[in-house]
């Protein structure tokens, strides 16, 4: 069973290394990456890779982003040159973690034939005042919410890895997929840990470039992209995006309340792994 992954990245450094290391520790066996138009340390990080072996590189330079079309290109790629059986189409932001498996790879194995789709459920795990960012993202932020919204305050939409195929279309926002016939949907086989505010400075550049690209985009509807649409208006009208960061960066007051409300709880599954992974090597 071959196991590929498709990366859409853009200036991705504090975290892409990691994703890409946990990723092939977990027995994903080739990555498909696209650089939209990076200008740190991105591109290096994957030519890095592709020197090993275990990356194609794509550098995307057209700034609408049209991830639908470029996700998609990486899974039919993935199917047709690289004969993926299986396909996750990954953010840097987001670490698949097999549930009840030793790793993502005995996890896909153990899927019976019926089955075309795997239905990831994703947690968001939460940033706090003062947070040493000199330091891994990974051992700083060790909480989790128990059930996570997006900033439209509606249900974090899942994310679907499905077959390798050569009609598959991966939708905007990179969470759902057409071009199955009789799709049949495993769950509860694999989570997501989410990691998407790290930082200030990493937020805020998300959001203004990718908030200015949806802008430029004339070929999707003004209501795709609401999420990324939203926040870039309020950087527009604000000139930040203090609102929107008090709301999600906790106090410790306020960890320590929502642990014992259960709205959060303590999580180092992913820490304990990344750490084990450094040290190992």
């Amino acid at each position: 069973m071959k196991l590929v992954m498709t990366l859409l990245v853009r200036d991705e450094e504090d975290i892409l290394k990691e994703n890409i290391d946990y990723h092939l520790s977990q027995g994903v066996d080739f990555i498909i990456a696209t650089d939209n138009c990076s200008v740190d340390s991105t591109k290096e990080i994957l030519k890095k890779y592709e020197q090993k072996g275990v990356l194609h590189y794509i550098y995307e330079e057209e700034d609408n982003y049209n991830q639908h079309q470029w996700v998609t290109k990486m899974a039919r790629l993935a199917y047709s040159k690289y004969e993926a059986d299986w396909v996750i189409n990954n953010d840097a932001d987001e670490f698949w973690w097999a549930s009840n498996h030793s790793n993502l790879k005995e996890a896909f194995i153990s899927i019976e034939s019926k089955y075309n789709i795997v239905e990831a459920k994703r947690n968001n795990f939460i940033p706090y005042k003062n947070m040493n960012t000199n330091k891994k993202f990974y051992t700083e932020m060790i909480y989790k919410e128990y059930e996570s919204l997006n900033p439209m305050g509606n249900p974090l939409p899942s994310k679907q890895a499905h077959i390798g195929t050569s009609d598959i279309i991966v939708n905007q926002g990179n969470h759902s997929i057409k071009g199955i016939d009789k799709k049949l949907v495993i769950k509860n086989l694999i989570e997501i840990f989410h990691f998407p505010i790290r930082s200030k400075e990493q937020l805020i550049n998300k959001i203004k470039k990718g908030g200015a690209a949806y802008e430029r985009n004339s070929e999707l509807s003004k209501n795709i992209g609401d999420t990324w649409r939203n926040l870039y208006s309020q950087l527009q009208n604000d000139g930040n995006l203090d609102s929107y960061l008090n709301q999600n960066i906790y106090t410790a007051e306020r960890l320590t309340d929502e642990l014992q409300q259960k709205v959060i709880l303590k999580d180092t599954r992913l820490n304990d792994y990344l750490i084990k992974i450094e040290n190992d090597n």
